[in-house]
């Protein structure tokens, strides 16, 4: 089923396509590819493509930006997180850029690891970490968690946002407005967990699932692949990204996430509650937990997204384009977003904004 070129894989996708189908890229860097590369323009009209919830930063609930807020604020805390994740609203609007240009110490983390020395370095201070992201970031955190515990470094701690992404294509497939027909898995989550789980929801769901990579070739190559089931009313999980995911994943990651973390129920901005969404500290690691240390205030009920009109939940879910936001371009842009998704590298309103033609 493989060819040469894009040019022969698009000829191949019409060839195969007799009738409309829906498809869901689930990661955000799908989407970014995806929109990059123009394929969204070039592929035959009868085939529309559905946004999914891929995006870490997007996903990651306004409470606990909230929370940690709130502890950013604090003289004794030095609040560590990634690059996009400072500049995520809470409910009220403000972020962590915002707690940094007054009195709170807030820094930039480029790997979980740099978090220990910064505890080490300011043993007077409590250091938190906000680590967000699916599986293939979880096992830097875990990794983290092992080693503080070992060090006995008592004033590190964790506000864990890591996220699961089979029980939220679980959810979304099980909602009565659901339009996917077919999805294209993330290569990099599956390259950690392996595709057991997505053979469950293939057969649970009856929805073609196909593994994919992030190139031109490697999208076109899975868009290929979930047509031809879909034209031959298959629906199995098929590996079109077997360079670096293999089917089991990788085992050594996966023991490093069961040791430290146990699935939970979990909130996801835009989604609303995920059953096993979720990944919390187990003991004795639950000790780094910041909810040991300090109560984090709960939240206003209401978003900033609901509060401004932004429809970013609606995106998350796949049931709106970024371009059908009133607020797209005017006054939502990158720079002053109101939405997470307008506000990740990865989030699909920062790629239409960026690419879209």
């Amino acid at each position: 089923m493989s060819s040469s070129s894009p040019e022969q894989l698009l000829a191949e996708i019409r060839h195969h396509c007799t009738q409309s189908w829906t498809l869901m890229e689930v990661c955000g860097g799908q989407t970014h590819a995806l929109l990059r590369h123009g394929i969204d323009q070039l592929l035959p009209a009868e085939i529309h493509l559905i946004h999914g919830p891929g995006c870490p930063v997007c996903v990651t609930a306004s409470e606990r930006i909230d929370q940690a807020l709130e502890l950013a604020a604090r003289p004794e805390v030095i609040l560590c997180s990634f690059g996009d994740m400072l500049r995520v609203p809470g409910r009220q609007g403000r972020n962590l850029l915002a707690v940094r240009d007054g009195d709170g110490d807030v820094r930039v983390a480029y790997t979980p690891l740099d978090v220990l020395a910064v505890a080490q370095q300011h043993p007077d201070r409590l250091v938190v970490l906000l680590p967000v992201g699916f599986e293939p970031t979880a096992p830097a955190t875990a990794l983290l968690a092992r080693r503080a515990l070992l060090a006995g470094v008592p004033n590190l701690t964790l506000l864990v946002c890591h996220v699961r992404v089979p029980p939220v294509l679980h959810a979304m497939l099980n909602a009565p407005q659901c339009q996917v027909q077919g999805l294209l898995a993330a290569g990099n989550v599956c390259a950690v967990m392996g595709q057991a789980e997505y053979n469950a929801l293939a057969a649970e769901h009856r929805r073609p699932i196909v593994v994919t990579g992030f190139s031109a070739m490697e999208l076109l190559q899975g868009i290929l692949q979930a047509v031809d089931q879909l034209e031959r009313g298959a629906h199995r999980v098929e590996n079109g990204y077997r360079r670096a995911a293999a089917e089991q994943g990788n085992h050594a990651a996966q023991a490093l996430i069961q040791q430290v973390f146990h699935p939970i129920d979990c909130q996801w901005r835009g989604l609303g509650w995920i059953p096993g969404g979720g990944l919390a500290l187990r003991e004795p690691f639950a000790s780094l937990a910041v909810e040991r240390r300090v109560a984090p205030p709960v939240s206003a009920p209401a978003s900033p997204e609901q509060a401004q009109g932004c429809i970013s939940g609606l995106v998350l879910q796949g049931l709106a384009r970024p371009s059908a936001c009133p607020h797209f371009r005017r006054p939502c842009t990158p720079e002053q977003p109101l939405g997470a998704p307008m506000v990740s590298s990865e989030g699909a309103c920062a790629a239409y904004y960026r690419y879209q033609r």
